[in-house]
């Protein structure tokens, strides 16, 4: 289906181009027509008898120009209308995460959703008035000083650095579930676990999940041998288990360890009372699922640096995901870059980071701003949340049916619990924002209307229906599908973690990345590396979805220069350069003396 949409993408394309090339001998064939009348005088309209006759003689020709003329003024319409249908905003059909083209909303097309109306009117006038007005506030730019001041530094070695264990108590296997940002997760938490039992860790493999539907491994994604060279002087990591172990039946003897018998979160002192024992009695562990299994406080100073060493450095994308990130980007940017070369583009891109030295490459007028946005308003996380999103019956039945197919223990949980209504989830700040919600806070920052605006993430339910209000405010929405072409995205077809690795070079090299969700893994792991590699210049947005819930409540009545007041007020908050809280997660929030070093 995928290969059929784009194939018919690909011959709009082409009747273009060929519309464009006929258009112009239709224009050519007009001008010629014109100098036969000037110079051979039989279309003169003074000459009497001459012109019946010539009009007798040529009535064909000139009754097929007059027609062929309509029809190229048809051609334009239709093709308009063609290129109208293709673009991402006045589409149904977009790619899944999966690679395939399939339509946007999780079912059959629907009326257009809007909760607020009235607040939409007033941001697109706002808009209007502001476009050439010069920016009075910048969120393009870091607000405090501050953050400048903090550097990376998790890759230096101190007089205190654990090093390598000398004694080696066994193997540990993981199996990581999860997509791409869970499994990055896990590695780096089996990276400190590995040096805190003094054992030598077996590359870590990736589940098979039907959620996903991803084959891809650790070499798929990220380069093997960098990875293991980075931590060389930290821990043992290996390929594959020796052979006197691979033949153990590891579930048999014990050593299999799912995520049901190490509690969320788990501190060191439960690794070394529960795990550790079984280590070095059968000299193997296989951690399977280590899905969030590893906490964050208290924990010792240098596992913690380890930790920020293993996600921040030696997790590089293979080349192929780099050059097809770096193309990405170019795409967005149209061919400008950044005036400097920064590390975030650096770590992330290596070898295929954009040069700035050829001046088709650059443009002295300065980069191409874009704005990346994590929009999380999936089918199953907008049915999990039991939110009401104003799509009347319709909607509520089924979400429901959503739930019962793909949550049953939520069904069972709810059945036993007090129902808490939709109203009150929302006013606790528990329900996903809309893409109306989110391009009312955007409209509210002062964001303008031809901003570029980069959207990652899987299917937006309600497809079109609910994103028809983001886009008219802001037209200029992209995504990876609609800047790469179906053979540059066909390496990455059926492989979800690999797409997802082409959002996460988008976002984390955006000027600025925009969340509606900060509970995300994408958006927690993208936030923290722009805060540990973005020197004080990669502002990230984050809105407070209780506060917002209140803000919006008020929607009948607010004014908007209010409106606007109130929602900078919170993102302006957000943006305060804090030291990492305990037990927040390190890796996004790095800025602490265990990650960064500050000057």
């Amino acid at each position: 289906m995928s290969k059929n949409n784009n194939s018919n993408n690909n011959k709009s394309v082409l009747r273009l181009k060929d519309y464009r090339v006929r258009s112009s001998d239709s224009l050519s064939k007009v001008v010629l027509l014109q100098n036969l009348k000037d110079d051979s005088g039989k279309f003169n309209p003074c000459k009497g008898g001459n012109r019946h006759t010539w009009f007798r003689r040529n009535v064909k020709s000139v009754a097929f120009m007059f027609v062929l003329t309509a029809f190229m003024f048809l051609l334009d319409s239709v093709m308009v209308s063609v290129f109208g249908s293709i673009n991402f905003h006045g589409s149904s059909s977009t790619r899944n995460s999966n690679g395939r083209e399939e339509d946007s909303v999780a079912h059959k097309e629907r009326p257009t959703v809007e909760m607020y109306g009235r607040l939409l009117n007033l941001a697109s006038s706002a808009l209007v008035a502001e476009e050439f007005k010069q920016e009075s506030l910048n969120f393009w730019e870091e607000p405090y000083q501050e953050a400048s001041k903090w550097t990376p530094c998790a890759d230096k070695r101190y007089p205190t650095s654990l090093g390598k264990p000398g004694e080696n108590n066994g193997y540990i296997m993981v199996s990581a579930n999860g997509g791409l940002n869970q499994q990055r997760v896990a590695i780096c938490n089996a990276v400190a676990v590995a040096s805190l039992l003094n054992a030598t860790l077996v590359l870590p493999k990736f589940l098979y999940s039907n959620v996903w539907k991803d084959p891809s491994q650790f070499g798929d994604i990220y380069q093997e041998d960098y990875f293991m060279r980075m931590l060389k002087d930290d821990v043992h990591i290996v390929q594959e288990l020796p052979l006197h172990l691979k033949s153990l039946d590891i579930e048999a003897i014990g050593s299999l360890i799912t995520d049901a018998d190490i509690v969320k979160e788990a501190k060191p002192i439960d690794y070394i009372r529960t795990v550790l024992p079984l280590l070095m009695k059968n000299k193997v562990v296989h951690f399977l699922g280590f899905g969030n299994r590893l906490g964050f406080d208290p924990f010792p100073p240098e596992l913690q640096r380890l930790r920020c060493k293993c996600d921040f450095h030696a997790l590089k994308f293979v080349p192929k995901i780099q050059e097809v990130g770096s193309l990405l980007i170019k795409r967005i940017r149209k061919f400008q870059y950044h005036a400097a070369e920064r590390q975030l583009d650096k770590q992330l891109l290596g070898d295929f980071t954009p040069s700035i030295s050829s001046k088709e490459n650059y443009v002295e007028r300065g980069s191409s701003r874009y704005l990346a946005l994590h929009l999380r308003f999936e089918e199953d996380m907008v049915a999990y949340s039991q939110c009401d999103f104003g799509g009347g019956e319709h909607e509520k039945k089924e979400l429901e049916a959503y739930r019962e197919v793909h949550f049953p223990l939520l069904i069972e949980r709810l059945k036993n619990s007090k129902p808490v209504s939709p109203a009150e989830l929302r006013k606790l700040g528990k329900c996903p924002l809309t893409p109306e919600e989110a391009a009312l806070v955007l409209a509210a920052l002062g964001f303008k209307r031809g901003t570029y605006i980069y959207l990652a993430g899987s299917r937006i339910y309600g497809g079109s229906s609910r994103m028809h209000p983001f886009t008219n405010l802001y037209p200029n929405l992209v995504t990876k599908e609609t800047l790469l072409t179906y053979n540059e995205l066909a390496p990455f077809r059926n492989f979800s973690s690999q797409l997802a690795a082409l959002d996460f070079i988008a976002c984390a090299t955006s000027d600025v990345f925009a969340m509606t969700d900060s509970g995300s893994q994408l958006s927690s792991l993208v936030s923290g590396f722009r805060t540990y590699y973005g020197d004080g210049h990669a502002p990230t947005l984050r809105p407070n979805k209780k506060r917002l819930a209140a803000i919006f409540s008020e929607n009948s009545t607010i004014g908007w220069t209010t409106f606007e007041d109130r929602v900078r007020k919170m993102i302006e908050e957000g943006q305060r350069v804090r030291v990492r809280g305990s037990g927040r997660s390190i890796y996004r929030q790095p800025r602490c003396p265990e990650c960064m070093c500050r000057s």
